[in-house]
C-alpha cells in the first residue's frame, strides 16, 4: 500500500488556538484526521507527524525514506532552513508545500520558501482546503505513477 507523509512544522500543534484569524479554528488533530480518511478511501496509508524540533522533523524525514509522497508544511521553518530543505532533497519524496495563510500577503521575511523551488507545487492561502487539495493531488499522483508502472 502507498504511503503519503503529512509533515507539520513549528507552532501548527496550536492551530485552533493560535491566531485563528490567520490560521483558522481547525486543530491539527482534526486536519491529520481529514487527511488520512481522505487517503484510506483511496487505499493510502497516512502517516503524519509534527514538531518544534527542527532536528525531530529531519530525523522523521530519514526514517520514512520509502514513502511514496510527502504534504509538507514547515510552519516558520520556510523562510529559514536549509537543514529541513536538505532533508526533503536527500530523501527524493515528490512533496507539495501547503500553507495555510497566504505567505505572500503577510510579513516581507515570509515571501521567501526554501522549499517552493524544489516541490511539485504548493498550496498557499486557502486554510484547511488546502490540505484537502493536496491530499487529492498526492493520491491522483500515486494512482498515475501505478498505472505508468503497470504499463511499463
Amino acid at each position: 500500500m502507498p504511503t503519503v507523509l503529512l509533515l507539520n512544522g513549528p507552532n501548527l500543534n496550536l492551530l485552533g488556538s493560535r491566531e485563528p484569524e490567520i490560521y483558522g479554528s481547525t486543530t491539527l488533530t482534526d486536519i491529520e484526521a481529514q487527511v488520512s480518511s481522505a487517503l484510506r478511501e483511496r487505499k493510502i496509508e497516512c502517516e503524519a507527524f509534527q514538531s518544534n524540533s527542527e532536528g525531530e522533523l529531519i530525523d522523521w524525514l530519514h526514517k520514512q525514506r520509502d514513502a511514496d509522497f510527502l504534504l509538507l508544511n514547515p510552519g516558520a521553518l520556510t523562510h529559514t532552513s536549509v537543514g529541513l530543505r536538505d532533508a526533503v532533497l536527500a530523501i527524493e519524496i515528490p512533496f507539495l508545500e501547503i500553507h495555510l495563510s497566504n505567505v505572500h500577503q503577510r510579513e516581507e521575511f515570509r515571501h521567501h520558501s526554501y522549499f517552493s523551488d524544489i516541490a511539485i507545487g504548493a498550496l498557499v492561502g486557502l486554510g484547511v482546503k488546502g490540505y484537502l487539495l493536496a491530499t487529492q493531488f498526492a493520491a491522483d499522483y500515486l494512482e498515475q505513477k501505478a498505472i505508468s508502472a503497470s504499463n511499463d
